[in-house]
């Protein structure tokens, strides 16, 4: 295709996307239907991980539960039961362990079948400067937030790709789009879970497996005590976000197949934002937002240091 004719498909397509989102915001986008379907969530012994295996649990899915807590997951598969799910299991997997990971997922795949939505969602943070964070808390963060998406997707997509069918959804952070005081590890992780998820979404197109969706999703603050100590400098534009609509709008963005889900709706043009104005105009408004100032959370940490999701 010679460069006129390219120039023009795009210029025509990019004014018909456009037109299509202006659509949407007054016609609701079709629901797909997801029953049946193996959904496995990591982190999914409390908070927004619990929250989400239930609202997946209420659309008559079969819900895989991994997570470090036994007695969390033993409560979310009661509550999932009790939602509807087809079946539920659990697995007690430490997602920073690579073969651990590998293992586990060996055994859902003999024990359950092929998992055909996937939700990384389990995540820790320090809660300390980067300078006072031990090595060890950075590497675990890493480790968790970032590297147990690369071993999840080895494990599991290869049957997706087979069936060119499934989604991955990817639970990662405002913080992995602007960089917040206080939090360099944690930001550093979700950023690099953003750019994966993103990545191989885009490989994903380019090899035709058009069937396989992703989903990434990047809130603000959640309340869910993962962060308890931190404050919102104008909660009006950027509110501390409550957990089940948190939660609602993962699995509405999972079942009408968006690409990015931003939380809330003023992230949209503060990203926009901080990826088209210069360096210092960038430090003014994270400064007039509250990203520049210290993120206290350190008074929530557990006895190893870290504050988990799961």
């Amino acid at each position: 295709m010679n460069f006129f004719l390219e120039t023009l498909r795009v210029i025509l397509l990019s004014i018909w996307y456009n037109v299509e989102s202006f659509i949407y915001c007054f016609v609701p986008k079709r629901r797909k239907n997801i029953t049946g379907e193996v959904v496995l969530i990591t982190g999914s012994g409390s908070g927004i991980g619990r929250l989400m295996a239930l609202e997946f649990a209420s659309l008559s899915t079969t819900v895989v539960l991994w997570d470090i807590n036994q007695e969390g997951m033993k409560e979310t598969a009661r509550l999932a039961k009790e939602k509807g799910a087809i079946r539920v299991h659990c697995y007690l997997c430490d997602c920073s362990d690579k073969n651990e990971v590998y293992r586990v997922a060996d055994q859902v795949k003999r024990e359950v079948g092929d998992v055909s939505i996937l939700v990384n969602n389990a995540g820790i943070v320090t809660g300390k400067k980067f300078m006072d964070a031990p090595d060890s808390l950075i590497e675990k963060t890493m480790e968790v937030n970032t590297m147990a998406h690369f071993w999840t997707y080895k494990a599991f997509l290869p049957a997706m790709i087979a069936n060119n069918h499934g989604h991955l959804v990817s639970i990662a952070s405002s913080a992995g789009l602007i960089g917040v005081n206080g939090l360099a590890d944690y930001c550093a992780s979700k950023f690099g879970a953003v750019g994966f998820a993103e990545s191989v979404g885009l490989e994903l197109l380019a090899t035709g497996k058009d069937g396989i969706k992703t989903t990434i999703v990047c809130p603000y603050f959640i309340n869910t005590g993962m962060f308890d100590g931190c404050q919102t400098k104008w909660p009006r534009l950027l509110p501390i976000l409550d957990p089940n609509y948190v939660a609602k709008k993962i699995i509405h963005a999972v079942l009408t197949d968006e690409v990015f889900l931003l939380l809330p709706k003023s992230m949209y043009y503060i990203a926009a934002l901080k990826n088209t104005v210069q360096w210092k105009v960038t430090s003014l408004l994270g400064s007039y937002l509250g990203f520049s100032l210290e993120v206290d959370c350190r008074s929530t940490c557990t006895a190893e240091g870290t504050r988990r999701y799961y």
